[in-house]
């Protein structure tokens, strides 16, 4: 099969990179285009620790195509921080020990940046149907809940 070129905006940025028609975004993403802190955690879907933005769309970047990334604007957690002060969300992370092994970290944080864009004061229940589709094996959630609550407030300048 013929590989694909694809032209993209990721984190801002045009980007470029040429892929097999079968590889998946989460491959492109990490082997193509340098960017590892979007984990891979179960390749099904079924875990978030791969997601992304994808024209502001929260996506699990192992089940979308990487040809589909073509004129697409995505976002990962790279793209989060701002040179190297870290968004509200990573600090608040590190602050309040939200996170532990790492795997799901990303995909949460993305999520979280995701919701607070839409919603800037959740209460704990939207924040947690929000957050639902991101598996996390080791802190319990509650560090994550709070963590992301500190951060909003800290956003909403409250």
């Amino acid at each position: 099969m013929k590989n694909i070129h694809v032209s993209t905006t990721l984190n801002g940025d045009e980007a470029e990179f040429v892929c097999a028609p079968a590889e998946t975004l989460l491959d492109a993403l990490r082997n193509r285009l340098g960017l590892t802190g979007t984990k891979e955690g179960c390749g099904t879907g079924d875990c978030g620790a791969c997601t992304i933005e994808m024209n502001g769309r929260l996506v699990c970047s192992c089940l979308v195509l990487a040809a589909e990334a073509q004129d697409a604007d995505i976002a990962t957690v790279e793209g989060m921080a701002t040179g190297a002060a870290l968004h509200p969300l990573q600090q608040a992370f590190i602050d309040h020990a939200a996170l532990q092994c790492g795997i799901c970290t990303p995909g949460i944080l993305v999520a979280a940046k995701n919701l607070l864009e839409r919603n800037p004061d959740p209460t704990d229940t939207e924040l947690r149907y929000w957050l639902a589709g991101n598996l996390c094996r080791c802190t319990g959630y509650d560090k994550i809940i709070k963590a992301v609550q500190i951060a909003a407030a800290d956003m909403r300048g409250a």
